[in-house]
């Protein structure tokens, strides 16, 4: 039996390091598989409304996202991302 790529991927917590469809905090509802690649299905913590599919590789770039819903630093009001 083939070992599955990212077995614990639904229901993962993740916060993206900038702000993504206005939000930070995301978890996971789905997965798909496309060929060799692995997608996963975002959902907003705040705002269920706001979904998007990423390759599942991409949240393991940690300069993009960190596991779990961590705690966010204080950002300058004018700040532009």
């Amino acid at each position: 039996m083939k070992k599955q790529k990212f077995p614990y991927l639904v229901g993962s917590k993740w916060t993206a390091q900038d702000q993504t469809f206005g939000w930070r905090h995301f978890q996971v509802k789905n997965r798909q598989h496309e060929g060799k690649l692995v997608f996963a299905e975002l959902v907003a913590a705040c705002d269920p409304a706001v979904r998007f599919w990423i390759n599942a590789k991409n949240l393991q770039d940690k300069s993009r996202w960190q596991p779990g819903w961590q705690p966010l630093q204080a950002q300058p009001e004018n700040s532009v991302p």
